[in-house]
């Protein structure tokens, strides 16, 4: 694959008083999937403390939050973006054996949306499909739930957990596995009045002998901890996912479209041991074979990367058409900065932020674009005209500036 957009007009230098590359962050969770916020304003308050302008909403499974995000950022002069996650599957992969972006699972594939409708607006046949995808991802995690109350009478643990109660209170009605971590935890800290040996004695129980590495008010670990000894395959109450929570890429795609976003590919890059998957670990194949799958966007998150593999991967995508945005996600238990950085805390390059800030630009434009009733950045059929990148920076641009001067 060329590159044919890496030349003097592939950069739009931001005009009017804002003198830097303001801070991105275009995927984070909130409380409507699971997150490390308490409240959705909390993410926006942290946004704001740390400098960051351009915040997008990124739920799995939900757009519950948009009219609050939009609200609450726009009070606080944040410019906010829409956006959807979905776990897709890939049948050719699949059937080939190819990991795509879950390291784990061949064929299954994180898909997101960008920029989709504010107020949300989705038509039959896809709102009942997604009804019916968060009614399989309950479903699952219920049955997650009777199988650890089944390990705590099994063990005289002195209480039970009930899915309706993590449901209304810990959820906003999409409950995830991380959602029973955190009840397990807190009622195990409550019945056992945070007396740490008794807390630990007891894990080591539930946990078939394995002692809790965690300290009890290290709230992340032992929730990960819980999950990884009894929710994961080879727990005690592990419950295998229905295929029927996952639907196909294409099929996700059109969810996507029909919801006025741009279908967009979260790029795993490099782990620790600087591996890559099947699937991207030839990032010009994987470009074409995105492109031919009428993607044309893609995102990193960052703190799972290196600076070198980020420069190297979102480099070569931006240069290549594609719109490219980072994020935190924020979608378990721990917290940590909304401002970007790679592994590390590494600080971004300035020209990972300078992409970054672009293809905010290009989702701006276009969610304001779909909102009026036209087409936005990519057509009917998903389709995007790369070489009119530039118009939608330079139109993003403006929108933001006036919303975060």
């Amino acid at each position: 694959m060329q590159n044919r957009f890496a030349d003097k007009n592939s950069e739009y230098k931001m005009m009017g008083a804002y003198n830097q590359i303001p801070n991105v962050n275009a995927h984070l969770h909130t409380p409507f999937s699971f997150s490390a916020f308490e409240k959705l304003t909390d993410a926006l308050d942290k946004a704001s403390d740390e400098d960051v302008k351009i915040v997008g909403i990124n739920d799995f499974y939900s757009m519950d939050g948009y009219e609050e995000w939009n609200k609450e950022a726009i009070k606080r002069h944040l410019y906010p973006l829409f956006n959807i996650e979905f776990i897709s599957l890939q049948k050719e992969d699949q059937d080939n054996g190819i990991r795509v972006n879950d390291p784990n699972n061949p064929g299954r594939t994180y898909i997101s949306g960008k920029g989709l409708r504010c107020p949300p607006a989705l038509g039959e046949p896809y709102a009942s499909q997604l009804a019916d995808v968060r009614a399989e991802s309950n479903a699952q995690v219920k049955e997650m739930c009777r199988r650890v109350n089944e390990l705590l009478t099994a063990f005289d643990a002195g209480f039970t957990l009930s899915f309706d109660t993590i449901e209304r209170f810990l959820s906003k009605g999409l409950v995830r596995e991380r959602h029973l971590a955190k009840a397990l935890r807190m009622s195990t800290c409550i019945h056992f009045k945070n007396e740490p040996d008794d807390i630990k004695n007891f894990f080591e129980k539930i946990f078939n002998g394995k002692t809790l590495k965690s300290g009890i008010f290290d709230y992340a670990g032992v929730e990960n901890e819980i999950r990884g000894n009894l929710l994961k395959a080879g727990g005690g109450a592990f419950v295998p996912e229905d295929p029927k929570a996952f639907l196909p890429l294409d099929n996700v795609r059109q969810m996507i479209l029909a919801a006025g976003g741009i279908p967009t590919y979260p790029f795993l890059a490099d782990d620790a041991n600087g591996g890559f998957t099947d699937f991207e670990n030839d990032i010009e194949k994987a470009a074409e074979t995105l492109q031919r799958r009428g993607i044309f966007a893609a995102e990193f998150i960052t703190t799972r990367n290196s600076i070198e593999a980020l420069e190297k991967y979102a480099g070569y995508l931006h240069n290549n058409g594609f719109v490219v945005t980072f994020g935190t996600e924020h979608n378990t238990p721990a917290m940590e900065p909304v401002k970007l950085s790679a592994r590390g805390n590494t600080p971004l390059t300035e020209r990972l932020k300078q992409i970054n800030y672009e293809g905010a630009c290009v989702i701006a434009a276009h969610q304001e674009q779909v909102r009026d009733g036209k087409p936005g950045y990519v057509d009917a059929k998903g389709f995007a005209d790369m070489t009119n990148r530039n118009q939608f920076i330079k139109e993003g641009d403006k929108l933001i500036q006036k919303v975060i001067l």
